[in-house]
């Protein structure tokens, strides 16, 4: 192990005996029998997300919203509606909704990566989304993770992001073995010839240029085992409870009708839903030889000198950039008919 290596491991046990939490010495108890029993790491691909900076010195990058999108352009679509949002509800100043709008202007018709409007700096973030793996599939919650105080069944609004505000810059809070982890991550790139040139190339460069890895907060989804593969079924929750809701208005609400389910079908699976509720902290159900379970999502992102590393050339888009919102003038008057 380099020295470099050495040093930050050293950094962290050193803070790790200093603030003498029990609750942390468990937590990396989980984390050490997680590193056995899911030895392995599953790379499911890039994500993206949107990050700003206030200029200034000494001014962290901090995440606008859930690193989530599966494409670049997804994300530049969400910086276009911020923008045009702001030019609307968020100012009176002529010369300001000028450059709010100059900037939406340019996002419906350049794929940019970044754009600076009054004094804030805007970026397309890149991360990639992977999970542990073991020889039964991927990692189930751990015992510490946390849990909502309110463990309910009920429909609820959306929870909270753990992503908006996260600041993209050193944790000096993280666990030893997360910092194991991020540190290892350092070289991790894209490798093996089944993937394209421009891809591996694209990879290797960005360890290069952006060395340094943040780990975003742990996310918690439904996967469902296909033959030998698991693939998600759902977007990212913050609990592991909160995906075992997901899990359940699936098999229950929207299944239903999205698969089209007969009778049979629809009284199965309502079922398997009761009897998941009633295991409590149930983390997998087996439905018609369809196995489902609750795993345990991480992501990272890259940051070098600059920030955190954008957009790559060979990151798949399936959109180009357009128009989303009606036309706005300085005045903040909004025509429906251009």
């Amino acid at each position: 192990m380099p020295d470099d290596w050495k040093r930050q491991i050293d950094a962290l046990h050193s803070d790790l005996v200093r603030r003498d939490d029990p609750a942390a010495w468990v937590s990396e108890a989980d984390a050490v029998d997680a590193s056995y029993l899911y030895p392995q790491l599953a790379v499911r691909g890039p994500v993206f997300g949107l990050a700003a900076r206030e200029t200034g010195a000494g001014q962290p990058w901090r995440l606008l919203g859930d690193v989530t999108e599966g494409t670049p352009q997804q994300a530049r679509d969400g910086l276009n509606s911020l923008l045009w949002f702001k030019a609307k509800d968020d100012t009176e100043d002529r010369e300001q909704r000028r450059a709010l709008l100059a900037a939406v202007t340019r996002l419906e018709r350049e794929p940019v990566n970044e754009v600076t409007v009054l004094g804030t700096r805007y970026r397309i973030v890149r991360g990639d989304e992977f999970a542990r793996a073991g020889e039964d599939g991927l990692e189930p919650p751990r015992p510490t993770d946390p849990e909502p105080a309110d463990a309910s069944w009920e429909d609820r609004p959306s929870p909270p992001s753990q992503d908006v505000g996260f600041a993209l810059g050193p944790n000096s809070t993280e666990g030893l073995m997360a910092g194991a982890l991020r540190i290892a991550l350092r070289g991790f790139t894209y490798s093996g010839g089944h993937l394209p040139a421009a891809l591996r190339e694209d990879s290797e460069r960005a360890a290069r240029d952006y060395p340094e890895v943040v780990l975003l907060p742990v996310s918690f989804g439904v996967a469902e085992r296909r033959g030998e593969r698991w693939r998600p079924r759902g977007a990212l929750m913050p609990t592991p409870h909160d995906a075992r809701r997901l899990l359940v208005h699936g098999m229950t609400e929207l299944w239903p009708i999205l698969y089209d389910f007969d009778a049979a079908e629809r009284a199965e699976f309502r079922s398997a839903a009761e009897e998941f509720k009633s295991a409590g902290r149930a983390n997998q159900i087996v439905v018609r030889d369809r196995c489902f379970r609750i795993c345990r999502v991480e992501r990272m992102v890259r940051v070098g000198s600059d920030g955190p590393e954008s957009a790559r050339p060979s990151d798949m888009e399936t959109t180009e950039p357009m128009k989303l919102h009606p036309t706005m003038d300085e005045d903040g008057v909004i025509h429906y008919d251009d």
